[in-house]
């Protein structure tokens, strides 16, 4: 019996309130039996610690309350982790799909906020992320959405992973072209 309980506390403990969550839809679903028809509810749910890591999960049950506890139980098992370029916005434009659903993301400076439709929008608030365009070119359905958005920001790499991925440095990936081509047209004038 006090082995249940310590077990009890330890997911509780872990189950830290860090991460927040958002209800994105809700459906209603019945299925009809012999003596009428059964009422239940399948919840969407995005949750993130809004530093960096989002999820989402989907539940389904006879009651409201209890499809959103299935669903943000699931998103939290299936948290990705994403880089953010300080903390605001993303390192690069980036296509997502799934299914039928397609959406571009793109940079944004500062100031520009989340310009982004309702799923997408749950997304990177629980994200974390401040400056981003978003748009969705394909289906409007909020499952394909979210799946769509989470397809791009698993695509999204930071400066860091690949230069550690090409064995180069930092500062050689975020070198500008213009600064390789400036040096080449002095060098030909030089000659001349």
């Amino acid at each position: 019996m006090a082995r249940e309980d310590n077990r009890g506390n330890r997911r509780d403990r872990d189950e830290t309130p860090e991460f927040a969550d958002r209800l994105v839809a809700i459906n209603r679903v019945s299925k009809t039996v012999k003596g009428g028809k059964r009422f239940g509810f399948a919840a969407l749910v995005v949750v993130g610690d809004q530093k960096g890591r989002v999820g989402f999960g989907k539940g389904k049950a006879k009651e409201v309350p209890e499809a959103i506890r299935k669903a943000t139980e699931q998103a939290k098992r299936q948290l990705i982790r994403v880089p953010l370029r300080e903390g605001r916005t993303l390192h690069h434009d980036v296509q997502g799909r799934h299914g039928a659903g397609k959406v571009i993301m793109r940079t944004a400076p500062q100031g520009t906020g989340i310009i982004a439709g309702g799923p997408m929008r749950a997304v990177f608030e629980m994200l974390g992320v401040q400056d981003v365009v978003a748009k969705s070119t394909g289906s409007q359905n909020p499952y394909n959405m979210i799946r769509a958005t989470i397809d791009g920001l698993t695509k999204e790499a930071s400066p860091r992973s690949v230069a550690q991925r090409r064995g180069k440095k930092v500062a050689d990936i975020l070198r500008k072209p213009e600064a390789e081509a400036a040096p080449a047209e002095t060098a030909e004038a030089a000659e001349a």
